[in-house]
């Protein structure tokens, strides 16, 4: 195995492993993960279509129905009439779940914060700041 293939594996394990963390530092509540993460889309990006949340997850669109259904039942979202194609709706987040996205974000935020802050070193916290970048390029390289 080469040193870039290790480095791959690696990497996978770990960003799989923090991903189990920050999860786990910021329970759900009541929704499922799947009901969350379409939450974090629609607060993030704003209104969407069912096929377009489906494309975003990398799930069918009936199946994203079905979770944009149990969304729209317990008042997590809405819909509204596409302005360009009124067949079509686009769903947007209630007050109630931004609320519950933005605490979400800042539970797990806190739990990484103090992860780093007690975990490494300045020296550390320096260079996980310049891989930043780095990391970014790689989640946004769509090949």
């Amino acid at each position: 195995m080469s040193e870039l293939t290790e480095s791959a594996a690696t990497l996978r394990r770990l960003i799989g492993k923090l991903s189990r963390r920050l999860r786990e530092s910021a329970p759900p509540g009541d929704l499922t993960w799947s009901q969350v993460s379409v939450l974090g889309y629609l607060v993030r990006d704003g209104a969407m279509t069912v096929t377009e949340l489906a494309a975003a997850e990398g799930v069918r669109t009936q199946s994203m129905g079905a979770t944009v259904a149990s969304l729209l039942a317990v008042g997590m979202v809405q819909g509204e009439a596409d302005p360009h194609d009124g067949r079509k709706t686009r769903y947007l987040p209630t007050p109630a779940a931004r609320a519950l996205i933005a605490a979400n974000r800042a539970l797990r935020d806190d739990w990484l914060v103090r992860v780093i802050d007690t975990q490494l070193s300045p020296d550390e916290q320096q260079l996980l700041r310049a891989a930043i970048p780095l990391l970014q390029r790689l989640a946004d390289n769509a090949s």
